[in-house]
């Protein structure tokens, strides 16, 4: 059992005193300075698919196509790693001290990766950079719930992940300029690439400053005065620029503080206490996971082998699909707190698997151009998007307070190596079979998947919306009725 820090409970007002305040600068800056993560995963992501010509072709790396893959496979293992290993950190020592670290972490290992030598340096940098990112994942999602009132959490919480999307329109439109050799020498323009991540982290840095430790997160272990001087400072900012504050709503809560919540807790909690949140959690993961990845990382193939695209001008077919990717979640996510979590998770899962599958089959009939096929993707993704960041959100808000950082990663854990690794591989191997129906069957899937997904969730899905997060999952070290 965990050791108490205090052996006196004690009650609390915090969470209805933070889901009561109104939107304000403070929020604005809880979500540009703790979001800003996903931008940095998808300019990562994208640059790195533009950049792999460039970087194959490098006279100092002289990285063979396999190499190229392996790095890649390294960048999703650091990711895993890290998500496992800073979300462990972020429930036990609290989340501002891990989004500074894993922000560090990334902001040193991409700029390092600007200056690798050879394969084994830019594995190993690639393997940092993604450690730093899978750490922002649990770490950040978990403050962002947090502190974010109940009646907006879906819809930031739908935004903040769908601006993934931002970072890829940002290295989609970088690549057009640093790999073109009229401007600059692409030797040095993929090492400058990476700098661009570097320089948004350093921005980051110095914003994060100015974000509070989660006061929920004191709370529960028994900082309570900590989390009382935390929630008057934001209350004190807010009230600056708002006035008087609403009175907060429900009852105070008693906790039994701790200092911990063991992995043993952990399972216990995800299989006996929750074992239908844990399955709808490992199906919409796994299954988003699958069709982003298979068909994010291999559309450059695709628009080369059967359009006849030069790897050149693959940004420019990168472009529309991102932002159509980035305008779903944003033009959506207040759906999922004004009609509902179950009703809208169903919903944008359905209608992203059956328009696969009428693409999927279009495609095998040669019926599409390259613009046609990429405005299709954005059509489809504009849905599918939403669906992927009401993933996230979902698994957030599935389990208690102590485990909600540890939760969120060991499920991107598990959707990031099953997407990662069998989508990307599968397409992969369909493509170099260069057979436009074994294409069709493989795109047939994951719109089958995209469908069960939304099964699962009208089956096993729960009300969420506008509660706070205590009342959808108590938590651990809460005593009494």
């Amino acid at each position: 059992m965990p050791q108490s820090v205090s052996p006196h409970s004690f009650s609390t007002d915090v969470p209805n005193r933070l889901d009561r305040l109104p939107w304000s600068r403070f929020h604005w800056l809880v979500v540009i300075a703790l979001g800003i993560t996903w931008v940095l995963d998808g300019l990562e992501v994208t640059l790195v698919g533009s950049l792999a010509g460039a970087i194959r072709e490098s006279p100092h790396l002289r990285l063979t196509e396999t190499q190229v893959g392996l790095t890649a496979s390294a960048y999703l293992l650091g990711a895993v790693g890290g998500a496992l290993l800073f979300g462990w950190l972020a429930d036990r020592l609290g989340r501002k001290r891990l989004f500074t670290l894993t922000v560090l972490v990334y902001l040193l290992a991409t700029i390092a990766t600007a200056f690798s030598w050879d394969f084994w340096s830019f594995a190993l940098f690639r393997f940092l950079t993604g450690a730093g990112i899978g750490g922002e994942y649990s770490a950040v999602n978990s403050a962002i719930q947090e502190l974010i009132p109940a009646r907006k959490r879906g819809t930031v919480d739908l935004a903040v992940n769908g601006t993934f999307w931002g970072g890829a329109a940002i290295g989609a439109a970088s690549s057009l300029v640093l790999l073109d050799p009229a401007i600059i020498d692409p030797e040095l323009g993929w090492r400058l690439a990476f700098g661009v991540g570097g320089a948004l982290s350093i921005s980051v840095l110095f914003l994060r400053r100015w974000i509070p430790e989660s006061p929920r997160w004191l709370m529960t272990h028994g900082r309570r005065a900590e989390a009382e001087e935390s929630v008057r400072g934001i209350e004190a900012w807010v009230a600056a620029e708002k006035g008087p504050l609403p009175t907060s709503q429900g009852s105070p809560i008693t906790i039994d503080p701790r200092t911990h919540t063991t992995l043993g807790e952990v399972a216990a909690t995800m299989i006996r206490q929750y074992p239908r949140r844990t399955v709808l959690g490992l199906v919409l993961m796994a299954c988003q996971a699958f069709c982003y990845n298979a068909v994010f990382f291999t559309y450059a193939l695709v628009l080369t082998r059967f359009y006849g695209i030069e790897a050149a001008h693959i940004g420019w077919y990168m472009l529309p699909f991102a932002l159509g990717n980035l305008m779903g979640p944003l033009m959506l996510g207040h759906f999922f707190d004004s009609i509902g979590r179950r009703v809208m998770i169903t919903g944008t899962y359905a209608i992203a698997g059956l328009l696969m599958a009428c693409t999927g089959f279009a495609f095998a009939q040669g019926w599409l151009s390259a613009w046609e096929q990429t405005l299709a993707w954005t059509v489809i993704f504009f849905f599918a998007s939403s669906a992927a960041s009401a993933a996230y959100l979902t698994v957030g808000e599935s389990f208690p307070l102590e485990m909600r950082a540890m939760g969120i990663a060991l499920f991107y854990a598990f959707g990031t190596l099953a997407g990662g690794v069998a989508g990307p591989a599968l397409f992969g191997w369909l493509i170099e079979g260069g057979q436009r129906t074994d294409i069709m069957w493989g795109y047939l899937l994951g719109a089958a998947l995209m469908l069960i997904a939304a099964g699962t969730e009208w089956k096993l899905g729960f009300a969420a919306e506008r509660r706070p997060l205590e009342e959808v999952a108590r938590p651990l070290s809460q005593s009494g009725g």
